[in-house]
């Protein structure tokens, strides 16, 4: 079983309508924090991402941003954070996103998010890492999603070897206790190149 010592969080820079999702963030920034795993997100101060980051710093967690260049003023950088990096785009920002987290955890959000988690998934059925991609499915918000992943499962479109890549649960303790447990799959590549 590994032990996550950094979480990359991806979640959305707008305020949601029901206050239940930025609760839930400023949750989830607590226990990260309580558990001493380390914050790495998209350095914004606003909406989901500033609730994580805030609640983190108050019960004295670690947090790292990694914001591009060009998002710097639009999602309003939060200058209070352990480290920020400014990249230069968001291919660099996903790719420090990965060198820097021993895994993923997806909160509600919108395209961005969606973007981030889609490619934490893909580099992970590739091979590119082989860390945990979990999903926060918090009051059933990725329920049409989850059940979309499984029909793409179902219809032969993600192999039944990589099923279990992305790992869904309701309640953060159960989901970090299922990414710890995580066990590495067979990369993408490594199938189209062995010789049976």
């Amino acid at each position: 079983m590994r032990k996550l010592g950094s979480l990359a969080v991806y979640c959305g820079s707008a305020i949601p309508l029901e206050a239940d999702f930025m609760e839930c963030a400023r949750e989830v920034g607590t226990e990260l924090a309580r558990w001493g795993i380390d914050i790495v997100y998209g350095g914004g101060r606003l909406g989901l991402m500033g609730a994580v980051a805030d609640a983190a710093l108050a019960a004295g967690g670690k947090v790292i941003g990694v914001i591009p260049e060009a998002l710097v003023q639009a999602e309003a950088a939060h200058q209070e954070l352990t480290e920020l990096h400014i990249v230069p785009d968001m291919h660099s920002r996903k790719a420090l996103f990965t060198s820097l987290a021993d895994g993923f955890l997806t909160l509600p959000g919108g395209v961005g998010t969606m973007d981030e988690l889609w490619e934490a998934v893909s580099w992970a059925q590739l091979g590119y890492h082989d860390k945990p991609v979990g999903l926060l499915n918090v009051n059933g918000f990725y329920d049409p999603l989850i059940q979309f992943n499984q029909n793409m499962i179902s219809t032969g479109f993600i192999r039944r070897a990589h099923a279990s890549i992305l790992i869904a649960r309701d309640n953060l303790a159960m989901l970090v206790d299922a990414m710890e447990k995580y066990e590495r799959h067979e990369t993408l590549v490594s199938m189209m190149t062995r010789k049976d």
